[in-house]
């Protein structure tokens, strides 16, 4: 009985044992199931937004993408219809340095010196302001204030300064000197045209420097500017001041342009024709009588003393012309060069027969090692040479002057030849010249040559070396004297050392030292030492040269 009990005990416990196994495993079968379809759910809803968030990053990638490459394909577009010609720098790798941990301390010591010393690429496609005219797209792309301002001593006094230093953005006097402000404005007018404009402040006034517009779309290489701007007549004479490597101008340049530079109103077309190198011509006419800013021509007094009898402008043959043929070479590619060969010709207010002719070579060559670090260092050397014959006509005594560089026509004739017809200039003026002067053919020359070492980033020395002569006499009281005794006409030349710091790409320092030996000092010699700070705001446009 006892072993009944035990065995019927025993199929009980195995039997509820078994219907609470299979109850209970359907049970977690069921919530297995459940559990599986919930996370499956959960993960294809997170891979969803993914792949939304994923696209909407991509439409907004091609969208940026799509408004960048339009605007570099507008800006290329109009760099390529620009007809310049330039020193064409070679473009290099920058050198992979031995030792990573000294270029990486060299890299940090740069960037904490020079925060800007490269304007950046940006710039190109960076709009002050941007409206869409129609079909074309109005923007003005660069505008800024460049100051310069100079400070130093000379052994000679202020009015013999003016006659060492013949430019008028020189420094011309003891003490300090504000060398002008240039504020400047440029941009794209629309697909065809762009335009410039300078004006430069004084302490006394304003100046209009130039103001001109260049065509973008012409065919054939063809490229036209019209409007009021420097003469293409060599490398310094076409440059804005703050673009000059030394402090004041060479003493050729001052000598056949004047204190302005030679600029007037005209038109200039440039060609860049299809040599197997980068060549181009220049073809330009303006108007030879814009007071002083056209020495030499119509304007200011006449070379040498010359009496101020007047020339009309009636025809082309009366206006002042120019050609110039620039060809730039990459002769290797740590070496290029430029070379260049100008002429002008126009009339002079010596009288209806009064003709000037100039002629100018000028090179410029460059040397960038391939080891270079940010342009450093390298080598520029650069020469000009300008001759100018000055045919003055012959003047009769008692013949009325203009006294202002203007017209003559009438006046005092002799076989068809007339002086004059102008208003009188005054006794005193009239009376110095009390005897005839026959015509004369005044010749003058001049060449600067000049180093610079960039020696380190941000540093670099220079030497410019100066030479001007000529032959024929010049006129003082009234009679035909010694050139010698003339500022404008003596044998000098001249030795210049120069240091110069770049702070930044918008900042620059120079030290310079003058001597000079000039026949119409007392002394003969001269010396000066300046300083000169430039500080540019904003975007300055690239300047033709």
């Amino acid at each position: 009985m006892r072993r009944a009990r035990r065995w019927f005990a025993w199929v009980a416990a195995v039997g509820f044992t078994l219907v609470a196994l299979c109850g209970g495993g359907q049970s977690y079968a069921e919530q297995g199931a459940g559990g599986s379809i919930g996370s499956e759910l959960e993960a294809l809803r997170k891979e969803v937004e993914e792949l939304r968030r994923r696209d909407e990053e991509n439409r907004r990638r091609e969208e940026e993408n799509r408004r960048r490459i339009e605007a570099l394909t507008q800006a290329l577009e109009q760099l390529a219809e620009k007809s310049e010609v330039v020193a064409r720098e070679p473009v290099v790798p920058e050198p992979v340095p031995a030792d990573p941990e000294a270029a990486l301390e060299a890299a940090l010591a740069d960037l904490e010196t020079e925060p800007s010393s490269q304007p950046s690429d940006s710039a190109v496609t960076r709009d002050v302001w941007t409206r869409q005219v129609g079909g074309a797209q109005v923007r003005l792309i660069d505008i800024s204030a460049d100051i310069l301002f100079a400070g130093g001593w000379s052994t000679v006094d202020n009015e013999e300064i003016e006659g060492l230093q013949g430019h008028f953005h020189d420094p011309r006097k003891n003490g300090f000197t504000l060398q002008g402000i240039e504020l400047s404005v440029a941009g794209a007018v629309d697909p065809y045209f762009r335009g410039e404009a300078h004006i430069v402040a004084f302490a006394d006034g304003l100046e209009l420097e130039e103001a001109f517009i260049q065509t973008l779309a012409l065919p054939g290489g063809l490229q036209v500017e019209a409007g009021h701007f420097f003469t293409e007549f060599g490398l310094i004479n076409p440059r804005h001041p703050h673009q000059w490597d030394w402090i004041d101008s060479p003493i050729v340049n001052t000598r056949m342009f004047g204190g302005d530079s030679l600029r007037s109103q005209g038109l200039r077309l440039a060609w860049l024709t299809p040599l197997p190198w980068s060549s181009e011509l220049h073809v330009g006419v303006q108007n030879p009588d814009f007071d002083s800013f056209t020495k030499s021509f119509i304007g200011g007094s006449p070379i040498g003393g010359r009496p101020e009898v007047g020339h009309d402008v009636d025809g082309p043959d009366d206006m002042l012309w120019l050609a110039r043929w620039v060809n730039a070479f990459d002769f290797t590619p740590e070496l290029t060069g430029v070379l260049g060969v100008s002429g002008l010709s126009g009339p002079n207010d010596t009288g209806a027969d009064g003709q000037t002719w100039i002629y100018g070579l000028d090179y410029r060559m460059k040397w960038v090692p391939r080891s270079n670090f940010r342009g450093y260092p390298y080598v520029v050397w650069q020469t000009e040479a300008i001759k100018r014959d000055y045919t003055a006509d012959w003047f009769l005594a008692g013949t009325e002057m203009t006294g202002g560089g203007g017209g003559g026509g009438g006046g005092v004739c002799h076989g068809g030849h007339c002086h004059g017809g102008g208003e009188e200039s005054g006794g005193d003026e009239e009376s110095e010249f009390t005897e005839d002067l026959p015509s004369a053919i005044l010749r003058d020359w001049g060449v600067y040559t000049q180093l610079i070492w960039g020696f380190r980033p941000n540093w670099s020395v220079g030497l410019r070396l100066d030479y001007v002569d000529g032959t024929g006499g010049s006129i003082d009281e009234g009679m035909i004297a010694s050139r010698q005794i003339d500022f404008d006409r003596d044998t000098r030349w001249r030795v210049s050392p120069l240091l110069t710091w770049w702070p930044s790409h918008f900042s620059r320092l120079r030290l310079q030292y003058n001597y000079d030996h000039a026949r119409h000092l007392d002394g003969n010699d001269a010396h000066s030492v300046w300083m000169g700070a430039e500080v540019l705001f904003g975007e300055h446009p690239p300047h033709e040269y």
